[in-house]
């Protein structure tokens, strides 16, 4: 049997929100976000159950993993506060714990071709980079496929980006 192709989801800008939704979208009921606002580790987060349901519909065609900074604190605090699963692989990253990283998502790369190796991925993120973009681009044509699928912080995790996950998988399943 084949592998199920990797989905590497970062938390923020994913199902952790950020931003105030500008007036035209706030109150747009095709838009609306739900979800729930919770301190984590002193720090409030305001946590997409939207996002959360979208995973738990790709989780029937990925192996979902965390990409995120969170590391392992994504494992302890997301799946008993959205119902996700418990138990996800985290990435490690390079640095020393509480560094202040890029905004940009490139800082993940290593990290990121370290787990994968040769396996199939898309990777959720709401930060990419020129060099996110290239590095997917050398993966595809001469490892595996990838593909990037960028949120909106404010929005998150949508039907949108998952319809185009589950898409992609398809054809690479």
């Amino acid at each position: 049997m084949r592998q199920k192709p990797l989905l590497l989801v970062d938390v923020d800008g994913v199902i952790s929100l950020f931003g105030s939704p500008p007036p035209w979208l706030a109150h747009a009921p095709e838009h609306t976000i739900k979800g729930s606002l919770h301190t984590i580790e002193g720090v409030p987060h305001f946590l997409s159950s939207t996002a959360a349901a979208h995973l738990h519909e790709l989780s029937a065609q990925f192996e979902l993993v965390w990409a995120s900074g969170w590391e392992e604190r994504a494992d302890e605090h997301l799946p008993h506060l959205l119902g996700l699963p418990s138990g996800l692989p985290h990435l490690r990253f390079k640095g020393q714990a509480g560094e202040i990283r890029s905004s940009n998502a490139h800082w993940k790369l290593d990290g990121i071709d370290a787990y994968a190796r040769a396996r199939p991925l898309a990777w959720i993120d709401d930060s990419f980079n020129e060099a996110c973009h290239e590095w997917a681009a050398a993966r595809t044509t001469g490892t595996a496929p990838t593909l990037l699928v960028q949120t909106e912080p404010l929005r998150g995790l949508t039907s949108t980006e998952t319809q185009q996950l589950l898409a992609w998988a398809r054809v690479e399943s």
